[in-house]
């Protein structure tokens, strides 16, 4: 069967909802939280919650095609089955039908919409053991629908069930795995040798308990089929990237490049990751929650993710400007159907993708530079011992302070780093890393409580960043009204900042304007932090700004961030400054004479 991507979302979505079930559509990627992760990393986990109970306001037959990231294996990506970013096709029923219901129209889906030979259907239930029994119901319903008994197996727990690991009273039950030949044409394929997996239903029948398990009340069916697996599967391809998700893609590469995607090797490499990292990129800065690239949290993933198709822009021979392209038809020609907000926010994506790439671009070649000195130093120390002592192991390990000057000052992820060091022969001191950066953040913490609050009435993160964003404004000020004005006073919480400073007057509607377009430049530039003890006349002569310059001893600390803000300063303070997202003002109004006050928030 050959089917297109758009067909096999609308397949899915109208059978099921031709079952009574509603479409919920996707939810962001992002995580809320609730479970702990920062993406989703599987389509049933936004219905976490309402599986465990709270009814869903949309009622209890379900649907959607829900996309997924997930970064732990993203060093595989480049072979052909890895993405970071993939979609689940599901449904779900919350405490209405069961086994008798769900095995008929996984069967029905399979056979009837996309055409696999139900002889050739393959399934796994679960074996059974001491605390709960082997799951015939579910067996003797496949068999009735004219399931093979021969090709279902029976297995253990590890294979069979699903429950949430460490928890207790939660739903949980046994699932049923659905498998077909990888060559459909096989006469006697061995199972599971012969096999690919296309799908799972899990029946949440039990709650568990501090001994065991129990029948629960109202029972849960939870369905997840990959949807780019079985679009490879159904067209009969054994590469992902040749579904019709990529090859407009992988045509537009082949253009840019005057490459062919099958030549191999690291051309084809190439083109794979720069498809996927792209795709990825698109649908985190396009999401409804979303994110930009960051050094800390899912903004540090996105970051990753986005430096590492650019060098292998590099190393195909084309410009990251192809990134562009690539995002422009995954937007405009793939998933702009299914996701319309990507269509909304295309300028905006586009821009922040430009955005990053040519900052990146302005360190890479001197973070390059930088780590060909660590190779060059590696080198040399190896030659002069070797000569010195026959005996003597080549040093294969590049330090964690080097690793963490090149994070810090060329803005290097360490994976990137660790990458580089791979192509070379080398490894990185990861425990030197974190020494570094555990130092470094120590150095950047306020030392002790009560020491410099600077206005805050918390040191927690967001606290933390409005602390860092009042440095920005101060310099902003400076910029846009007068050398003069200067900081007289400032009070944070974890939901805004109030910042007073010296002027005569009220500011005009475009000086407002002014200021904030001038610090969200400077966050979007993710300027290093840079913290530094010097004495209080060395801190002068290099012209940092002393607020209140009675409360400085012999010795300050100052953060500087570029060559836009010098101040001393008692902290805290974020790492660089692209963490600290939009940065908005609500209100300027007087505070007293000759004082104004500025009220704003980070969006």
């Amino acid at each position: 069967m050959k089917i297109t991507g758009k067909e096999l979302r609308k397949a899915w979505l109208d059978f099921y909802k031709s079952k009574g079930h509603v479409d919920i559509g996707a939810v962001s990627l992002i995580g809320d939280g609730s479970t702990g992760v920062m993406f989703n990393v599987a389509g049933m986990q936004p219905l976490m919650p309402y599986l465990l109970g709270k009814p869903h306001p949309m009622g209890k037959r379900l649907c959607n095609v829900q996309g997924c990231i997930r970064t732990v294996d993203i060093d595989s990506v480049g072979d052909p089955s890895h993405f970071t970013f993939f979609e689940m096709m599901g449904n779900w029923s919350i405490g209405d039908y069961f086994k008798k219901e769900k095995t008929a129209w996984t069967v029905e889906i399979l056979t009837s919409v996309f055409g696999l030979d139900k002889d050739k259907l393959c399934t796994t239930v679960f074996e059974g053991n001491q605390s709960v029994p082997r799951d015939e119901e579910t067996a003797e319903y496949l068999v009735s629908l004219g399931i093979r008994r021969d090709h279902i197996f029976f297995l253990p727990k590890e294979d069979n069930w699903w429950e949430l690991e460490g928890t207790v009273g939660t739903p949980c039950g046994p699932d049923n795995e659905w498998f077909y030949p990888l060559n459909a044409d096989m006469v006697s394929p061995v199972f599971p040798d012969d096999y690919v997996e296309i799908g799972n239903d899990v029946y949440m029948q039990y709650r568990k308990t501090e001994t065991g398990y129990e029948p629960l009340a109202n029972k849960n069916v939870d369905t997840g089929f990959g949807f780019d697996r079985m679009l490879l599967f159904l067209n009969g391809l054994k590469d992902a990237y040749k579904t019709d998700l990529f090859t407009g893609v992988l045509a537009k590469l082949e253009e840019l490049s005057g490459k062919s995607y099958d030549d191999g090797g690291e051309t084809t490499r190439a083109m794979r990751i720069i498809a996927d990292h792209t795709r990825t990129t698109v649908m985190l800065i396009g999401d409804p929650k979303g994110i930009l690239p960051s050094n800390v949290g899912a903004g540090y993933i996105l970051r990753r993710i986005m430096r590492r198709a650019i060098r292998w822009c590099r190393r195909l021979g084309v410009s990251s400007d192809a990134m562009l392209e690539v995002a422009k038809i995954f937007i405009r020609e793939v998933y702009g159907e299914a996701y319309p907000l990507l269509a909304e926010k295309e300028d905006y994506i586009l821009e922040e993708i430009k955005r990053e790439a040519d900052r990146f671009e302005a360190t890479l070649q001197a973070g390059i530079k930088e780590f060909e000195k660590c190779l060059q130093g590696i080198a040399r120390k190896n030659e002069f011992m070797k000569k010195n002592d026959p005996a003597y192991v080549f040093e294969t390990v590049l330090g964690g302070k080097q690793a963490f000057r090149l994070y810090d000052t060329y803005g290097f992820p360490l994976e990137l780093t660790e990458e580089l060091a791979a192509e070379n022969g080398l490894t990185v001191d990861r425990e030197g890393f974190d020494a570094a950066f555990k130092e470094h953040q120590e150095k950047s913490r306020v030392l002790s409580k009560g020491e410099a609050k600077g206005g805050l009435e918390s040191h927690s993160e967001q606290a933390t960043k409005y602390h860092t964003a009042t440095h920005l404004l101060n310099a902003a000020l400076k910029t846009v009204l007068s050398p003069d004005c200067n900081q007289k006073g400032s009070n944070i919480t974890d939901e805004r900042m109030r910042f007073d400073f010296n002027f005569d007057r009220a500011m005009t509607p475009e000086e407002i304007k002014a200021v904030e377009d001038l610090v969200n430049e400077k966050i979007r530039e993710d300027i290093p932090v840079v913290y530094r003890e010097m004495s209080l006349e060395e801190a002068r002569k290099e012209h940092f700004v002393g607020v209140f310059d009675s409360k400085y001893g012999d010795v300050v600390k100052t953060y500087s961030i570029g060559d836009f803000s010098k101040e001393m300063c008692g902290g805290p303070h974020v790492e660089r400054t692209g963490v600290l997202g939009h940065f908005k003002i609500h209100k300027e109004q007087s505070s007293s004479a000759g004082v104004r006050r500025i009220k704003a928030i980070l969006e």
